[in-house]
């Protein structure tokens, strides 16, 4: 359950930044932080990640929900001694959080963080986007890398694997 406090603490810091920017920022607005390499740009975003577009809001919401169950499904299922796997399902779960209450709430994700440099720009994001991204990068380190047999510190190998001609259950050898 501790991880659930990792999600906590995503939702709260997503909204409360959600909050701050709409209440003293008008639709539209950029202002510099760091120049034009970082400005608070807040916008809306209706589409899914990126602002893509796939379908209308409630099709969006439909697919937060379900991807809200299957990560929830994940993370309990996950053993907390998979620290890297945990914290990024945890991580993934606040942020879609975070931007499913958006979408309940006002129909439209609030973006801001907005980056770039030399006229090239990154999409205009918000602190549970950096999470769910963050999360899944942790994800892929998890499964992808940490996970591999020759790294395991259980002892357990994988099964040989079959030579070529061996019929599945032929003790013809033994």
């Amino acid at each position: 359950m501790r991880r659930l406090w990792i999600s906590a603490a995503v939702i709260a810091a997503d909204q409360v930044s959600k909050a701050m920017v709409t209440s003293r920022m008008d639709l539209g607005e950029s202002v510099p932080v760091l120049g034009s390499f970082f400005k608070l740009t807040y916008i809306l975003n209706p589409g899914a990640v990126f602002g893509l577009k796939l379908g209308g809001q409630a099709l969006h919401l439909l697919f937060a929900i379900i991807a809200l169950g299957l990560v929830a499904t994940l993370l309990y299922r996950t053993p907390a001694s998979e620290r890297a796997g945990s914290i990024g399902l945890a991580l993934v779960l606040g942020g879609a959080v975070g931007n499913v209450i958006d979408r309940l709430a006002i129909g439209a994700v609030v973006d801001f963080l907005d980056f770039g440099t030399n006229g090239y720009r990154w999409w205009v994001f918000n602190i549970a986007d950096a999470s769910v991204t963050t999360g899944a990068a942790l994800l892929v380190l998890s499964y992808a890398i940490l996970n591999r047999p020759e790294d395991r510190k259980d002892g357990a190998e994988d099964a040989p694997e079959p030579e070529a001609g061996d019929a599945v259950g032929d003790r013809s050898n033994e």
